[in-house]
């Protein structure tokens, strides 16, 4: 048994001569795989010849045997001497720490449990603010927010695998499975938990193709406790990334790992998403949120106002909520515009000043457009099925459509070059600038492109009306 001296020194030289390993294996991998298997791994201590470690989970043995593990037997015999071994620990939430097997690389290593302090190696991108405790409860939300509570307090262990959520725009979804992550989190702060919008996703996937590490890439989801994606409904198309995905997805599920996924429509109604992946999303729970109802609207203008520091009358609550009715993201912004209004013309906030504001706030329908529902009008304007803007069709009218949808994706949202690009088969920014350049040249001259223009974004408007 070591003394407190010994072991203090025994600890010490387990770190000094993990960091010699990590600065030779540092050399010999590229960054995103030495961060993604080898940053996460922390010394522990000596067994004899054998360098204890800890690792997060046991897929993370099984990956690093798999592919490094020749460059981890030399790295450590380099550092130990040819009689020095690799011993591979994982940590749980458990108080408990079973004996260890007599065990070297390259055989499967014991599973030990033991408790130990959290691993924060990435980013989990969860918004904190994002709770269930200032999540407003509402007729609309209540079997939404009763099942992301389950989950968020059982990840993984509920029939609610995955959680699909989905509803229009601005109606919380983001929140909830924010506060999902949360939940987790707060229970379980060793938990490897991640939030990512698809968009995101299928960015990082490219970038991954372009580096040649999407086996890492594919990997690092692979390893996580939750995985939670916003806005799945944006893989429609992307063939290669719902294949990843696929693969992910079947790799955490038969883990028991949690998969929570939000979208603005049911799975049913994703066209272009492959059947495979729409008869997994259907496994666990598919449940929807309405639009608030007035009580809802009022009791989250309430909440709002006083996280802002401000005492609204009844009355002009109720004004708000009984004239902005389709989603809270409106609701919230309109209160935001109206102590901007008030702040800025240094006034109170009368009731000229809230119907003013309404006024404003309600006829702003630009917040409602998305680049799926462009892409929706000017195929229906065109007779186009919607996969066509996202293949390799050259055909005249495929591409005078496709260039208007990515001119109006432009125009009426906040999507970079690049998110554009993506959403019409993961074309090139330049691809994007071509279009936008080529429509406004022709809507200067041609008299039937302005007119056909005009249609097209008087049919987007009136989808958001």
């Amino acid at each position: 048994m070591l003394n407190t001296a010994e072991s203090l020194r025994v600890e010490k030289e387990a770190k000094d001569v993990w960091k010699e390993c990590l600065s030779l294996i540092k050399e010999n991998v590229p960054n995103i795989t030495y961060n993604t298997w080898f940053l996460p791994i922390k010394p522990s201590d000596f067994l004899g010849n054998t360098l204890k470690v800890f690792v997060p989970n046991n897929f993370f043995i099984e990956w690093i045997e798999q592919h490094y593990n020749t460059l981890i037997k030399n790295t450590v015999a380099q550092v130990l001497g040819h009689e020095g071994k690799l011993l591979y620990v994982i940590l749980e939430e458990k108080e408990h720490e079973a004996e260890p097997e007599k065990n070297t690389l390259p055989d499967r290593k014991p599973v030990i449990t033991e408790a130990a302090e959290p691993q924060k190696e990435f980013e989990s991108c969860l918004i904190t603010k994002y709770t269930f405790d200032n999540f407003i409860k509402g007729e609309g939300n209540q079997l939404a927010r009763a099942a992301a509570y389950a989950v968020g307090d059982s990840p993984g262990s509920t029939s609610f695998n995955p959680l699909f959520i989905y509803g229009g725009v601005g109606l919380g979804k983001t929140h909830l499975i924010h506060a999902i992550g949360n939940k987790i989190l707060e229970r379980a702060p060793e938990k490897r938990v991640i939030y990512i919008s698809s968009d995101a996703f299928t960015v990082e996937f490219v970038e991954a193709i372009q580096s040649n590490t999407v086996n890492d890439f594919s990997s690092f989801y692979k390893s996580m406790d939750a995985l939670i994606i916003d806005d799945i409904q944006f893989l429609v198309g992307k063939e290669k990334t719902q294949d990843l995905f696929f693969h992910i997805f079947n790799t955490l599920h038969q883990s028991g790992k949690q998969i929570i996924l939000s979208s603005d429509r049911p799975p049913k109604d994703l066209k272009g998403l492959s059947d495979r992946l729409v008869s997994r999303f259907l496994w666990g729970l598919q449940t929807d949120i309405q639009p608030p109802d007035l009580e809802t609207r009022t009791a989250i203008l309430k909440n709002k106002s006083e996280s802002y520091g401000i005492n609204l009358s009844r009355e002009i609550v109720e004004y708000i909520a009984h004239n902005i009715t389709s989603n809270i993201r409106e609701l919230e912004g309109c209160l935001v515009k109206l102590l901007a209004n008030a702040s800025l013309t240094s006034r109170d906030i009368d009731f000229e000043l809230v119907k003013k504001t309404v006024r404003e706030v309600s006829t702003n329908k630009q917040v409602n457009i998305s680049i799926e529902l462009i892409t929706k009008v000017v195929c229906e304007y065109f007779e186009l099925e919607e996969n066509k803007l996202r293949e390799k069709n050259r055909r005249k009218e495929v591409v005078l459509a496709r260039q208007i949808a990515m001119y109006l994706a432009k125009q009426l949202t906040k999507s970079s070059l690049k998110t554009i690009g993506l959403h019409f088969g993961g074309r090139d920014h330049s691809t994007v600038i071509h279009a936008q350049t080529s429509v406004e040249e022709a809507a200067k001259t041609d008299f039937k492109m302005k007119e056909m223009l005009d249609s097209i974004k008087s049919k987007i408007e009136l989808s958001v009306a």
